[in-house]
């Protein structure tokens, strides 16, 4: 029985992570279904990958109503907790389709969704349930579940195409970015900055972080050098794939996502909030990374 549940725990995982944007909560989703299969002899289960699914998939229904009141009264911007994805954590991700559906950017437009109409959504999209089999999931009748993915589906915008260099380009871009900011640079950092250039930060409240996100050129050259000095001063930094896109790990600090496009900055992600870098701090533990200067 339980080599059974081992191997659907990454599926299972996999739902509930997107459905939440909570490794942790996640993880508590998983053990909650474990313990609801061993609470009986499941024997008689005849697909147990549909019971297990179904089963977290509930679970985390129940999780978002919760959730959704406490990330209302959350300080400042709410961003996914990170997860590094190289190792396969959320599943193969090796289409650009693939890796967009597990980017912060696009989690963050899932929180627009009702939770059910965001569980149609990540089992169509995610992990290609057909409408008939989601709607068994979710007790739910099929033409419910299409009306209720078309309506996701226009209700997420889909990101923009993330401008995906190769690593040693993106690294190149890195370090010049990094090197302005440490170095000060303010005249050096605009220009490596998209006029448009957006920095967001999730402290939570807990580590005093930009309250609201940081628009266009001059202000987040000016704000990213505050924060360099105040968080990441002489701290080293490994470069890592978080959410299926290239990011930086400074230490037990903060994660940052950098998205470039012809060769400029236009989109930073900054995750500070302690509680939010507890699993990927555990993955990098275990995994390392590819040191960069300190």
């Amino acid at each position: 029985m339980n080599d059974v549940f081992e191997e659907h725990r990454g599926r299972m995982f996999g739902i509930a992570y997107r459905m939440l944007g909570s490794a942790s909560e996640a993880e508590d989703m998983v053990q909650d279904a474990w313990l609801r299969w061993s609470a009986d002899d499941r024997s008689d289960v005849e697909h147990p990958g549909a019971w297990l699914a179904k089963t977290v998939t509930h679970l985390c229904l129940n999780q978002l109503t919760s959730a959704r009141v406490r990330r209302e009264e959350y300080v400042g911007p709410w961003l996914p907790e990170p997860v590094l994805t190289a190792d396969g954590t959320l599943g193969p991700l090796e289409t650009a389709e693939q890796r967009d559906g597990v980017s912060l950017a696009l989690l963050v437009l899932l929180e627009q969704l009702t939770p059910t109409e965001r569980a149609v959504y990540v089992l169509r999209e995610a992990f290609a349930y057909g409408h008939r089999e989601i709607a068994g999931l979710l007790d739910l009748s099929e033409a419910n579940c299409r009306q209720l993915y078309r309506r996701a589906a226009q209700r997420v915008a889909a990101p923009r195409p993330r401008f995906r260099p190769d690593p040693e380009q993106w690294q190149g871009l890195v370090r010049s970015f990094l090197a302005a900011a440490r170095e000060g640079d303010l005249a050096g950092l605009e220009r490596l900055l998209a006029a448009d250039a957006v920095y967001v930060s999730d402290g939570g409240g807990v580590v005093n972080a930009a309250r609201r996100p940081v628009l266009g050129r001059e202000k987040v050259a000016r704000f990213l050098l505050g924060a360099v000095e105040k968080f990441v001063a002489g701290i080293p930094y490994t470069l890592v794939e978080v959410n299926g896109a290239p990011a930086l790990a400074f230490g037990e600090v903060a994660v940052l996502q950098i998205d470039f496009e012809d060769g400029l900055v236009t989109d930073l992600r900054t995750i500070v909030n302690p509680e939010k870098l507890q699993f990927v701090h555990r993955q990098l533990s275990h995994s390392g990374g590819l040191p960069g200067p300190g």
